[in-house]
């Protein structure tokens, strides 16, 4: 079994222990204990540099691709693929904000509850979506009055 060590980020700051990689949070502990924490951290984290991997990737194959392709026809096809996959980008930088949230919420000690009902989140919710600030029927309520408000 391994043991929670913590670490120091580069400004100083101690960070909540590592944990090993075979724990889940669970009901059966206290909601937000410093376990986790470091759990959804060390999770935003992970999908953070997931993104931003990927977003090099791609930035790596634009600049060695190029679009001249000698048929128009390849050439409309590459630039409608080109096209979906910078949307697909522009759609996960918004997403790093998102988890630069979620992050700056676990560090003011406010991650895990909904921010309209103060309520805590379920495990399995923020498991499935660690970036949610908002209870499933809090969400449901908020989606049910946009869409009334779109519908006026």
């Amino acid at each position: 079994m391994a043991t929670a060590v913590s670490s120091v980020d580069e400004s100083g700051k101690t960070l909540l222990p590592v944990n090993d990689d075979d724990y889940r949070p669970s009901a059966d502990e206290e909601f937000m204990n410093p376990r986790q924490l470091a759990y959804f951290r060390k999770k935003l984290l992970a999908w953070k540099d997931d993104i931003l991997r990927e977003a090099q990737d791609t930035l790596d194959h634009l600049q060695k691709e190029s679009l001249r392709e000698p048929d128009v026809t390849d050439r409309a096809s590459s630039e409608t693929d080109w096209s979906i996959e910078l949307r697909t980008r522009d759609r996960q930088r918004k997403l790093i904000s998102k988890i630069d949230a979620a992050l700056r919420r676990i560090d003011e000690g406010e991650y895990g509850y909904c921010e309209v009902t103060g309520e805590p989140i379920s495990l399995a919710r923020l498991e499935a979506r660690p970036i949610a600030t908002m209870t499933v029927e809090a969400q449901e309520r908020h989606e049910r009055q946009e869409k009334i408000s779109r519908d006026e």
